[in-house]
């Protein structure tokens, strides 16, 4: 029967966490009470990517976008929706560029400058059901591979897309294939690396959780154009509906005959094991990843030799990311001129973003490779919220730089990226406002690569350990102007010896910021204040005259330091107050001020 309606959930981790799988529950049961279960399909999806407005409901076919769906809500949207043909006014999205409410989804403005190529089928199909997949073209790339290319002509498409690899480097997919191809060894390895480790970034998890079979597929592909028969997916434990949702796809193409023995009747065998990672970041690095999947600690070693020469069990393997990986299926039904149309002319195709940070729209996006930070930070993510202006943008994640407002005009790539101090990296791009402190910001993200360091060699575990502790001096109010020169000289000389791409990119985000934002570390070193108002040593609060005397600032002051009355201005005790920002955060017409100009001259009153 075909129903005449569809409600689509997003079942990515975000909306999980946020009841969900209670919300479709609710459906079914209201539904059927209503006797209207029959005419209504129900399907849990992978992730949407408008993260922010979770959990998010989609009806159909009039496209009618639901956010910030609860199970209360579901009886309303079945009695007026469903039934009556009235949607829920209240319920449905508003833009947060005009405040306007969108009826329909598809004139939402976080998508308007997408396109969506690896991301094509995340929140579209049920994840689990793989006659979805296949009814979306699924498996028809391996097919046509497999019965009508010889494996020379699938590496040769590859190159001619132009396909880099998503996951930090950009190395040419089709090269990288072609070395693998050229040994003579009869045991070949494919390995998917799912090992997404960056602070805030979730691109590959949506892949794995919305879409499995286009990885599945990819790496059949893949094994068949470099002659290998087994496949891994190594992917972290802390991905659980990942790795739930792979295990089962793995099940179902085995049993459709598209993973194992003979696939489409042609002779080539392939299958795909999982392999869970226990969290650490450097097992993104190939060498290291390898290492764990022996069963040996996650550590890089020296290259070359590459792992295409010497890999998994000194075995030739091909390690690509989640994210090149869903991008390879299209690349044969669409063609590889097709592919090389879109972007820019070194890095075709798309890339896909977790925008996070101060940004209106917190979430998962995807666009043309040649698409400007401006119009990803703006138009997509709805611009920097409650009136602050930009300050910058950290691409790359904790091995990116951090990316000034005179570069927002620049077309975002790989080779763009890398001159501007940064990098693509997997896809991670946190934003920052005025009141985000650089010197802060890079302590967080050097703090980041200190603990995950695996300590195997010296300029990563013992260089970045004293760039660490030169910055907490340095929010102390200990720091001199000559800690600024050795921060940059250990900089330069992590970045230069460090054995793996983890050390060597380390430096990045406090070189990127002492280039960019070196005022603000005279200020920390010199005049002793921090400009943002974060670091609590350099930091005073005062109130000003914005105050409506709400109290609020009072009673959650933890240590007394607030005084006042009713409608009346309150006052902070300095000697009193520990810094804890509590007062700030607490206030309803941000009358509390860390500013150094503010409190200066609130002392001299």
């Amino acid at each position: 029967m075909l129903e005449r309606m569809q409600i689509l959930m997003c079942g990515g981790t975000g909306c999980l966490s946020s009841h969900s799988k209670d919300i479709r529950a609710e459906f079914d049961k209201v539904l059927t009470e209503m006797g209207l279960r029959e005419e209504v399909q129900l399907v849990m999806t992978g992730c949407f990517g408008l993260c922010e407005k979770g959990p998010v409901v989609i009806v159909y076919p009039d496209e009618t976008f639901y956010s910030h769906v609860t199970v209360a809500d579901v009886h309303e949207i079945c009695e007026e929706h469903v039934l009556k043909g009235r949607p829920v006014e209240r319920l449905i999205v508003k833009d947060p560029v005009d405040k306007q409410k969108v009826k329909n989804f598809g004139e939402l403005k976080f998508y308007s400058k997408q396109k969506r190529i690896a991301l094509r089928n995340c929140g579209n199909i049920n994840p689990l059901e793989i006659d979805e997949y296949i009814a979306k073209d699924g498996y028809q790339a391996l097919g046509k591979c497999l019965t009508e290319m010889k494996p020379l002509e699938v590496i040769d498409w590859m190159k001619r897309s132009g396909l880099r690899g998503r996951g930090g480097g950009g190395f040419p997919t089709g090269q990288k294939w072609e070395f693998a191809s050229k040994s003579n060894d009869p045991i070949k390895y494919v390995i998917c690396n799912a090992d997404e480790g960056d602070p805030g970034a979730f691109m590959d998890r949506a892949v794995l959780e919305g879409d499995p079979h286009s990885v599945l597929e990819a790496m059949a592909i893949c094994g068949y154009a470099i002659g290998a028969h087994q496949g891994y997916i190594y992917c972290r434990a802390e991905y659980p509906v990942a790795v739930e949702r792979l295990n089962h796809a793995i099940g179902q193409a085995r049993g459709y005959g598209l993973l194992g023995a003979n696939i489409f009747n042609t002779g080539f065998d392939f299958d795909i094991e999982v392999r869970l990672g226990a969290g650490a970041f450097v097992c993104g690095e190939e060498t290291a990843l390898m290492a764990s999947i022996e069963g040996f600690r996650g550590m890089p070693r020296l290259k070359p030799p590459f792992p295409a020469v010497k890999g998994l069990w000194g075995h030739p393997t091909n390690v690509n990311n989640v994210e090149t990986f869903a991008n390879v299926p299209v690349v044969y039904l669409k063609g590889p001129d097709w592919f090389k149309a879109i972007g820019t002319p070194k890095s075709s195709g798309t890339k896909v973003f977790a925008l996070g940070g101060k940004i209106a729209n917190t979430g998962l996006l995807e666009v043309p490779m040649g698409t400007t930070l401006r119009e990803v930070i703006f138009d997509i993510g709805g611009g920097i919220p409650n009136k602050r202006r930009f300050k910058a943008v950290q691409t790359g994640g904790p091995s990116g730089g951090c990316i000034t407002e005179k570069s927002l005009d620049t077309p975002i790539d790989f080779d763009n990226l890398v001159a501007l101090g940064s990098m693509m990296g997997s896809g991670g791009m946190i934003v920052m406002d005025e009141d985000n402190c650089m010197v802060d910001v890079a302590r967080f993200y050097l703090d980041f690569t200190v603990d995950e360091s695996c300590g195997k060699c010296t300029p990563c575990r013992e260089g970045t350990r004293r760039m660490l502790d030169i910055l907490n001096k340095i929010v102390k109010g200990d720091g001199t102007l000559e800690d600024l020169d050795t921060l940059e000289t250990l900089g330069n000389m992590v970045k230069d010896t460090s054995l793996c791409g983890l050390g060597q990119t380390a430096p990045n985000p406090v070189l990127s910021t002492l280039k960019h934002f070196r005022d603000e570390y005279v200020a920390h070193v010199v005049d002793k204040v921090c400009p943002a108002g974060v670091c609590a040593a350099l930091t005073n609060y005062v109130i000003t005259d914005k105050c409506i005397g709400c109290t609020k600032c009072a009673k959650n002051c933890p240590v007394g330091a607030i005084q006042g009355s009713v409608k009346q201005k309150h006052k902070i005790d300095l000697e009193k107050c520990i810094r804890c920002g509590a007062c700030k955060k607490a206030c309803p017409v941000n009358a509390i001020s860390s500013k150094p100009e503010d409190w200066r001259n609130a002392v001299r009153g």
